[in-house]
């Protein structure tokens, strides 16, 4: 266990301490696409935030490999074929920040990303049929399963990257859960060709914990699609391993009863589930959209504002809060389906996650509550990540919370204040104001922010 937590804080350090220098680069190459209509961030903000994620893996993966306990690891292919298909996918997210990809060139090229991990072994041998039993698959039947599993796993990803922090959070939960699953069939069952995918979930783990504080709300920068395909592509490899190299023959354990029928048995499945009920969200999305643009009469790939998370923003939730909720549903069935592998006979498992899913239900109806921020908690906030209202001295205070600028000076506050009145009678403000661009060491990206001063200071 400690080599893997070794493994995680190098690649969520390195992840973390690139994302710096690279928002700087991308603002300085210009990676800042213009704001559409369904965006839900109101400035232009850089993207390009792959590049520190595949810095991260790549030093993850290489400290990994001077490690004993993965020796055994790292003498199989699958780390050069996880290595290798990441490289291919993110240099295609990276042209496609800056200067943009079609997406049927995109779609090829994942697939030839997958093509890649596929030629270096690293595919789906076997499935498990219920019913049926372990079935071999022939060379062209596990290649397109692998291919189509790592196309389905990027895009849904890539879908679900809407609001700022939601596609990093999600797959670090689902990793979180693909990890527990892995090192319980390692050590559990004593299985080491589980191995693998347990090292792949640390490191996208801490891909995801080192770049979240960079890209909760208000994101400082995007993964855009160098960050959102090879997370996708690490997710994917992880199932693949788990799923087509470890034989499901050994974890049957049938000792005579029928409860240990039931545990020997649905260990088994998992692999082929939990990847699923992780990106059910994204791909119940996926679907609505189709059905929703179809029906009236647009383009299935045509852009809108009804996505799930842009529903919840509708709903009157926060901006953080629709973010949360889709966090807590998305370990409700990650973490739900790992607990169901170890206790499937169990009828508190079922009870609680029934339990949890009402308490998801109330939170998500109750878009309004909004509890009030304690003031010691506000003084820990920076100013400029302060929301309007909060104040950083406690009621009455003089600090920069009080509706002030970053500055000091007085910010605009509503219509009238914003277009030059003083609020009472109409009359114009005998102090002009003027935007001023933001700085590259700005709170977010280069554009037209709300720091005033006066005209002539």
């Amino acid at each position: 266990m400690r080599e893997y937590l070794l493994t995680l804080c190098i690649a969520a350090a390195v992840t973390y301490l690139l994302t710096g220098p690279v928002r700087k680069f991308a603002i300085a190459a210009g990676a800042m696409p213009e704001i559409r209509d369904r965006d839900v961030h109101s400035e232009p903000t850089p993207r390009l935030g792959g590049i520190a994620m595949f810095g991260g893996m790549c030093a993850a993966l290489l400290v990994a490999s001077q490690l004993q306990a993965f020796e055994r690891v790292f003498e199989l292919n699958e780390p050069k074929a996880l290595l290798s298909g990441a490289a291919l996918i993110w240099l295609i997210g990276v042209l496609d920040d800056k200067w943009g990809v079609d997406a049927l060139l995109k779609l090829g090229a994942q697939m030839i990303a997958a093509g890649v991990m596929v030629l270096q072994g690293l595919t789906i041998l076997w499935i498990p049929v219920p019913g049926v039993g372990t079935v071999v698959l022939t060379p062209m039947q596990g290649t397109l399963l692998t291919v189509a599993l790592v196309v389905i796993s990027i895009n849904a990803v890539n879908f679900v990257d809407g609001l700022d922090g939601l596609a990093a959070g999600m797959v670090g939960i689902a990793s979180a859960a693909f990890f527990i699953y892995a090192y319980r069939i390692w050590f559990g069952y004593g299985i080491e060709a589980a191995a693998p995918a347990a090292l792949f979930s640390a490191v996208l783990l801490g891909m995801c914990v080192g770049f979240l504080p960079h890209n909760v709300h208000p994101a400082r920068i995007f993964m855009g699609d160098s960050g959102s395909m090879l997370l996708g592509l690490v997710l994917a490899a992880g199932a693949i391993s788990i799923t087509g190299q470890v034989d499901p023959d050994a974890l049957k354990v049938f000792a005579g009863s029928e409860k240990e029928a039931v545990r020997s048995t649905v260990p088994v499945f998992i692999p082929l589930v939990l990847p699923l009920t992780i990106l059910a969200i994204p791909m119940l999305d996926l679907v609505l959209a189709v059905v929703r643009r179809t029906w009236r009469g647009q383009s299935p790939f045509a852009a809108d504002r009804g996505h799930l998370h842009h529903r919840l923003l509708e709903m009157g939730h926060s901006h953080m809060r629709a973010v949360l909720l889709m966090y807590f549903f998305s370990a409700l069935v990650a973490f739900g389906m790992v607990a169901f592998s170890v206790q499937a006979d169990n009828v508190w498992v079922v009870l609680v996650a029934v339990g949890l899913s009402a308490a998801g239900l109330v939170l998500l109806l109750l878009p309004r509550f909004a509890p009030k921020t304690p003031s010691w908690a506000n003084r820990l906030v920076p100013p400029r990540y302060r929301r309007p209202g909060d104040t950083g001295n406690g009621p009455g205070g003089e600090g920069p919370g009080d509706g002030t600028g970053p500055q000091g000076d007085p910010a605009p506050a509503g219509g009238a204040a914003a277009n030059g009145t003083n609020g009472t009678n109409g009359a114009p403000n005998s102090q002009e104001h003027e935007l001023v661009p933001a700085g590259i060491s700005g709170s977010t990206a280069v554009g037209e922010r709300s720091r005033w001063r006066r005209a002539g200071h």
